[in-house]
């Protein structure tokens, strides 16, 4: 799924993150291909949410200090829009040719998302079969805003870019760190500072995505007020003793246990709806990923929440590289999701 596209060849991932913007550039065809640049620069939490003109010409900058720093010197790039700026839902539609689908959806779509539809871009693929009605098909129907999409094509634009693509950070996550031979449902949680984005595939598809109002930045909060330090402090601490009771006389874990489970009480809801939705397809494993996924036990406590399996996702597993990086690129991998799912696009 795609709101824009010029080609694919040669070009490389850019994730415009709340505090970080990412770049990742893969050689090769095929289902793995090999790591040739990659990069990751902080920035100001406010640049990428900012229409300023000035902020919008620092993160120009930024981007292009961030390219000339590893000589990614290709000036085609697929761009990540965040899920907050996306609307996603699954809908039913009369199963029919797909020219006629196109002009249903198009008449249609207006009565799906929240916006205006000539405010909005719209893209949309058919997803499976309908789980109730054998003559419906299950549509995929994202838009985002015209605006939104716009300016930072003309940003990229100004700064000697060529975007062949932008991509909703769902939809990247998905290539990279779901496996391409999961038969049965995955769910990916990826925990940011600001905001998680939960995704449910099945058969290579999402069937589900949500974009939670929650992150670490709620712990780091909590526990700051629980515990009377300031953030940084509470940041170490959440990122060093994380949920162990044992740890610090369980100071952090019950500072900052309330705010973990309402972002779990918000997960719980949408595999509660994805298992009435799909009665028959069980959710195979949680793929916890973003920074979150490095507090001590916070993966532990997910399994045993839910009593699923939950790993810790790699950005890199469909990607070749050499042994002796392995350390460096795994202690980066969960910041890397988006931008090595945008660089491992091939349509």
């Amino acid at each position: 799924m795609k709101f824009l596209s010029g080609g694919q060849s040669n070009f490389f991932g850019l994730d415009l993150g709340t505090t970080s913007i990412r770049a990742v550039q893969l050689k090769g065809s095929g289902p793995l291909k090999t790591l040739y640049k990659y990069a990751q620069a902080p920035i100001e939490p406010t640049l990428t949410q900012s229409d300023a003109e000035v902020d919008k010409q620092k993160l120009a900058k930024a981007i292009h200090d961030l390219v000339a720093s590893v000589g990614i010197e290709t000036k085609r790039v697929a761009v990540n829009i965040p899920s907050g700026q996306v609307f996603s839902s699954v809908v039913e539609m009369d199963r029919m040719p797909e020219d006629e689908l196109a002009k249903t959806i198009q008449y249609q779509a207006g009565s799906f998302i929240p916006m205006p539809i000539d405010e909005s871009k719209v893209d949309w693929a058919v997803i499976g079969d309908s789980p109730a009605d054998p003559k419906k098909v299950e549509v995929l129907l994202s838009s985002v805003p015209n605006k939104y999409v716009e300016q930072r094509y003309a940003m990229l634009e100004a700064a000697g870019f060529r975007v062949v693509a932008f991509e909703p950070d769902s939809m990247a996550l998905m290539r990279a760190i779901v496996p391409t031979d999961a038969t049965n449902p995955q769910m990916v949680l990826d925990i940011g500072r600001l905001a998680t984005d939960l995704i449910i595939t099945m058969n290579g598809n999402p069937h589900l995505t949500r974009a939670i109002p929650a992150g670490t930045n709620a712990f780091i909060k909590a526990a700051a007020g629980a515990l009377n330090i300031d953030e940084a402090q509470a940041s170490q601490f959440i990122y060093k003793f994380g949920l162990g009771k044992d740890k610090l006389d369980s100071q952090v874990y019950n500072a900052i246990m309330p705010s973990v489970e309402t972002l779990m009480v918000d997960v719980e809801k949408s595999i509660k709806y994805f298992q009435n939705r799909y009665p028959n397809s069980k959710i195979e494993r949680i793929i916890v990923t973003g920074g979150a996924s490095s507090i001590p036990e916070l993966p532990l406590f997910i399994a045993n929440r839910f009593g699923m399996n939950v790993e810790v996702g790699n950005a890199w597993r469909n990607v070749s590289y050499p042994p002796a990086k392995q350390n460096e690129l795994l202690a980066v991998s969960n910041h890397f999701g988006v931008a090595v799912g945008l660089a491992e696009r091939t349509k």
